[in-house]
């Protein structure tokens, strides 16, 4: 009886213990871009956010129609084919689309393959590459139409055409871009440069720094837990960088950034 017990426990163990395995296996739920290049953190829906890939953050930027950018081009193609890009479309190797590291969502743009001098034009709508050497990763089908596939990587430039129109995925015409904002930008941020519980310590800090190197101050009153609030708030940067950057070698590298509404 006591052999038999024996076995029955240690029989026993073994079943709770292989359940205990499967329960605790590494799958994951990727419902981030599966682009070749991402790193294995969650980046899940279009973001115009800052991210960090590999230890370097990125960020989404400010571009105009006319801006022109060189560098070099990659594709990607049948292994990504029906997965998520960054803005939570189905990558499809066959549309004329691309992914970038900064430019907005949805920017379209004119590649030119300095090689031959053969262009396309395409949508934006994916993150990458996150090689440092290139500027942009192209679908396959972007990739024929200016005859890189066989080389796998080419010397190019990109041109910023215009915006898509909300709401569509397809490349807009010449005359509907045209009639489309001629910049893109990810809203606007500020530095919150002072913050005061009487009025008149604001009023003194926005006349003082009001018109510094070129940006605007003004006052927010606001409501907070500790009372009220004079809050002095230096305006006009057009990009997270611009403003992390004006911060950080500027007088005011103690400042907050903020996104004003």
């Amino acid at each position: 009886m006591n052999k038999i017990y024996i076995l029955w426990l240690y029989g026993l163990i073994l079943f709770i213990s292989g359940c205990s395995t499967r329960g605790m296996g590494t799958y994951k739920h990727k419902t981030y871009s599966q682009h070749k290049s991402y790193s294995d953190k969650n980046y899940s829906h279009p973001t115009m956010r800052p991210y960090t890939i590999r230890g370097i953050t990125y960020y989404p930027t400010v571009v105009s129609v006319g801006d022109e950018f060189s560098g070099n081009a990659s594709w990607y193609g049948p292994d990504f084919h029906g997965k998520l890009t960054s803005n939570g479309e189905i990558y499809n190797m066959h549309a004329m689309t691309a992914a970038h590291k900064t430019l907005p969502m949805n920017t379209i743009v004119k590649v030119t393959n300095r090689r031959n001098g053969l262009s396309t034009v395409v949508r934006i709508n994916d993150r990458g590459p996150f090689v440092a050497t290139r500027i942009i990763d192209l679908s396959n089908a972007a990739a024929k139409k200016i005859n890189m596939i066989g080389h796998g990587t080419a010397p190019v430039t990109l041109e910023v055409l215009g915006f898509e129109t909300k709401g569509k995925r397809s490349i807009p015409s010449s005359k509907q871009m045209k009639k489309a904002p001629q910049t893109r930008s990810i809203g606007n941020f500020a530095l919150q440069i002072a913050s005061f519980s009487h009025i008149e310590g604001a009023i003194s800090t926005q006349e003082k720094y009001n018109g510094t190197d070129g940006y605007k101050t003004i006052i927010k009153d606001v409501e907070s837990s500790n009372g009220r609030m004079f809050k002095v708030i230096l305006t006009g940067f057009k990009s997270e960088q611009e403003a992390r950057d004006y911060k950080t070698n500027s007088q005011f590298n103690r400042a907050f950034i903020i996104r004003e509404d």
